[in-house]
C-alpha cells in the first residue's frame, strides 16, 4: 500500500475515544500498553494489503496455539503466555485495519467473537489437560464443564442482541445494564471492585495459569495446576448462573 499513514494519523483514525473509552469494551492491557504499540503492527499489515479480516484468522491461530501450549509439560507450557499476548495484540489491529479501510461489518464482527470463544473455551480444556496428565479423570471432567459453563456466560451476553434484535428494540443503550433489585445493583458493583470473573477471559488466564505453571516447576508438584483447574471450573459455575439473574433482572431485554 503507497502513501502509508504515520502513527500518530493512525492513532487519530483507528483509535477514537468511542473505542478506547467504550464501557467494558477495551481491556486494561489495551489500555496500558497494546493501544500503544498495535498502530506499529497495524501500519505493517496495511503495508503488505492485509485485510481486517486475514488479521482475524491470524489472531485466532495465534490464540489457539497459545491456549493448547498450555498443555505442554514444564515451562515449554509458557508458550501459552506468549501465544495469548500475540492473540490479544492482532485483536487490537484487526479492528484498526478495519477502521482505517473502512471495511467494519458483521462478518469481521462475528469471526472475531467467534474467535473469542474457541480460544477461551480452549484454554480451560488445555489447563485441565496439564492438570490430569492427559488422562480422563476428574479434572478433566471438571476442564469440560468450566469451559462449557465460561461459554455459556459468553452466550448469555450475545443473545441479549440476538433477543432484542428479534423483538424489533435495536442497539440496548448503556443505562439498560441498572440491576432493577438494590441488592443485585450492589452485588454488580462488589463484582467491579472484585473482578473475580476474569480469569475466565484469556489475559487474565494466561497470566494467573502461567504463575501456577512456574510455580509447579519450581516445585515440583503438580497440585498448582490442579487448584488453577477448580479455580477455573469454580469461577465458571459461579458465573454464567449470576450472569444469567443479571441480564433477567435489568433492563436489557425491555424496549426504552
Amino acid at each position: 500500500m503507497s502513501d502509508l499513514p504515520s502513527i500518530e494519523e493512525l492513532r487519530h483514525i483507528t483509535q477514537p475515544p468511542s473505542v478506547i473509552n467504550r464501557p467494558n469494551g477495551e481491556h486494561w492491557m489495551g489500555r496500558l500498553y497494546f493501544r500503544k504499540i498495535s498502530p506499529y503492527f497495524t501500519r505493517e499489515a496495511l503495508r503488505i494489503g492485509l485485510s481486517a479480516n486475514q488479521v482475524t484468522y491470524m489472531m485466532i491461530f495465534f490464540g489457539l496455539l497459545g491456549a493448547w501450549s498450555f498443555a505442554f509439560d514444564g515451562l515449554l507450557a509458557l508458550l501459552g503466555f506468549l501465544g495469548i499476548q500475540i492473540y490479544l495484540l492482532l485483536d487490537c489491529v484487526d479492528g484498526e485495519v478495519a477502521r482505517f479501510k473502512k471495511t467494519e461489518g458483521a462478518r469481521g464482527v462475528y469471526l472475531d467473537r467467534w474467535g473469542h470463544y474457541v480460544v477461551e473455551g480452549s484454554i480451560i480444556i488445555a489447563f485441565s489437560l496439564r492438570a490430569s496428565e492427559s488422562s480422563i479423570n476428574g479434572y478433566l471432567v471438571l476442564g469440560l464443564l468450566g469451559s462449557i459453563l465460561a461459554l455459556l456466560s459468553k452466550i448469555e451476553t450475545d443473545l441479549v442482541d440476538s433477543a432484542r434484535y428479534q423483538a424489533g428494540f435495536g442497539v440496548m443503550p448503556e443505562k439498560a445494564i441498572k440491576m432493577k433489585s438494590e441488592p443485585l445493583a450492589y452485588g454488580r458493583k462488589i463484582i467491579r471492585y472484585l473482578p473475580f470473573h476474569r480469569v475466565l477471559h484469556a489475559a487474565e488466564a494466561s497470566i494467573a495459569g502461567s504463575v501456577a505453571i512456574i510455580i509447579q516447576a519450581i516445585t515440583g508438584n503438580s497440585i498448582f495446576s490442579e487448584i488453577f483447574t477448580v479455580w477455573l471450573f469454580s469461577t465458571a459455575a459461579i458465573v454464567a448462573p449470576l450472569h444469567l439473574v443479571s441480564i433477567l433482572n435489568s433492563s436489557r431485554l425491555i424496549s426504552e
